[in-house]
């Protein structure tokens, strides 16, 4: 995997990115009808929260030097943006469940809020979870259990996010973001996170 193409994925599937991706496949396999205004009211609250606001909130910690980049690659410089992103995931999160018509995509969201937590605790420890491998993972749990709470098939698109999980670590450990273990933690925290929320919200 060449330099040139590691850094196109390592953009293209970029942590930022997954909230909205989930969102949009939770509507596009969800088996029932759901009120278009209200998944359109959804999707732009979604979207404002976990990619506009955050996007403008790094840049302004970016233009105040409290990071160097969006890319946030010291431990120091992720602690305070991870607290941050904590707060808007169990936001959204308890936003949509106390909907009651979503509660499924809630617990995407509790999941990743639960899992930034796991990570925040990392980072006091000295170690900077890959927060790519953490958010491709954590989708990945997500259609799990949503194909098993509406007993749909989606193994073959679960089987595309696990080649294309590998291709994020790859590329990851090729530009030296992040070491093995991290990238291996990243997974494991993102998998364990989403069906820890399931088991205690569902079963």
């Amino acid at each position: 995997m060449t330099i040139r193409f590691s850094k196109f994925i390592s953009y293209f599937f970029h942590p930022i990115n997954f909230p909205i991706i989930g969102t949009l496949l939770f509507f596009l396999f969800i088996p029932k009808f759901i009120f278009k205004p209200l998944e359109y009211t959804i999707l732009i609250v979604i979207f404002i929260g976990t990619y506009i606001f955050p996007l403008l909130l790094l840049a302004l910690l970016k233009r105040f030097g409290m990071i160097n980049s969006f890319h946030m690659i010291t431990i120091e410089e992720r602690k305070f943006p991870t607290l941050l992103f904590i707060s808007i995931s169990f936001f959204i999160g308890n936003y949509l469940y106390k909907s009651s018509i979503v509660n499924l995509l809630a617990l995407f969201f509790i999941g990743y809020g639960l899992s930034l937590v796991f990570t925040s605790l990392f980072l006091y420890l000295k170690l900077k979870i890959s927060l790519h491998t953490l958010a491709i993972s954590g989708l990945i749990g997500f259609l799990f259990y949503f194909s098993y709470f509406y007993k749909i098939n989606l193994i073959p698109f679960m089987a595309l996010l696990f080649v294309l999980s590998g291709f994020v670590a790859s590329a990851r450990l090729r530009l030296h973001a992040h070491t093995l273990n991290e990238v291996i933690l990243g997974c494991v925290v993102g998998l364990a996170s989403q069906f820890i929320v399931y088991i205690i919200y569902m079963m």
